[in-house]
């Protein structure tokens, strides 16, 4: 078979929303998706016509197989992945406005190690997407996310790396010097200006790369103003588009996705960011956290 273009891997979970955008304490009817950062950032790439496949654990369980069955819908291929009988699919459940509630300890997917990251298949993958929510789930996906890594450089491959920093699920002081040290692993960068001040200080996009000077390509989110992107170029700003927000969760993934189909197909590094910007803007209309669309 082909193999697929992008290759993401990462947690996913049964992500349940008020159907309307309404408060989780006042809403009567609700949608249940497929969400994980990673898997979103495959189903937007799917739908924007390239082959995209992901990988992680799911529990053996209903609620795994909804999300296969979702994330199949969208084009994304799910033929490696895991399914585990003794540990279950995590859950999350947004309140819009107003965060989102998890429901992931002892999951499946915090259950993978090292010695799962040797059985990735990645021969003609062209990059490898990543976050930093792999290494906060266990100290076991921690290590599986570097041997995940090395065994990319290895194999020539491209790595993509969101820093994608949940507060919630590990302290300042741990998250902080290890997503700097996972993102001096990769190649191509995204993280957003503020969560980039939360956990290194810094406070401009130009502060951000000072700091990370290691990936070729490095991008800098500042939600409705814009996105900052830095390459052997240079610097390159483009401006965030004017949406009514419904809810913003999601649109992170939507732009990765946006930003890396355009990457593949070759554009400038500011069409590139228009292209995120764009993707982004169709999930801040919507409590989904992908758009139902048949690939291209």
């Amino acid at each position: 078979m082909t193999p697929p273009e992008v290759l993401t891997v990462g947690e996913t979970m049964a992500m349940v929303a008020p159907l309307d955008g309404s408060r989780l304490l006042d809403a009567r009817e609700f949608r249940m998706d497929a969400g994980g950062a990673e898997s979103n950032v495959a189903a937007h790439l799917a739908a924007l016509g390239h082959r995209a496949a992901w990988f992680s654990r799911l529990g053996a369980d209903a609620l795994g197989d909804r999300i296969l069955r979702q994330l199949e819908s969208f084009g994304v291929e799910v033929g490696g992945v895991e399914r585990d009988p003794q540990h279950p699919t995590g859950l999350y459940v947004k309140d819009p406005g107003h965060g989102v509630q998890y429901y992931r300890a002892g999951s499946a997917a915090a259950q993978l190690d090292p010695a799962d990251a040797a059985s990735v298949a990645l021969d003609g993958v062209r990059m490898l997407h990543v976050s930093g929510i792999t290494a906060a789930i266990s100290a076991t996906a921690s290590a599986f996310l570097d041997a995940l890594i090395a065994h990319a450089h290895a194999a020539g491959v491209e790595v993509s790396f969101d820093v994608n920093h949940r507060a919630a699920l590990w302290p300042l002081e741990t998250a902080a010097p290890r997503l700097r040290q996972l993102a001096a692993m990769a190649d191509v960068v995204f993280v957003g200006r503020d969560e980039a001040e939360t956990l290194w200080g810094t406070v401009t996009a130009a502060e951000v790369r000072e700091l990370l000077g290691e990936p070729a390509e490095l991008i800098v989110k500042d939600g409705d103003v814009g996105a900052t992107a830095f390459d052997a170029a240079g610097e390159h700003f483009v401006p965030a588009l004017r949406v009514e927000v419904v809810e913003a969760v999601g649109a992170g993934d939507a732009f990765a996705g946006g930003y890396l189909a355009a990457r593949l197909d070759g554009l400038v590094i500011a069409d590139r960011l228009r292209a995120g910007h764009e993707r982004a803007a169709l999930i801040l209309q919507t409590t989904s956290d992908t758009i139902e669309e048949t690939p291209a």
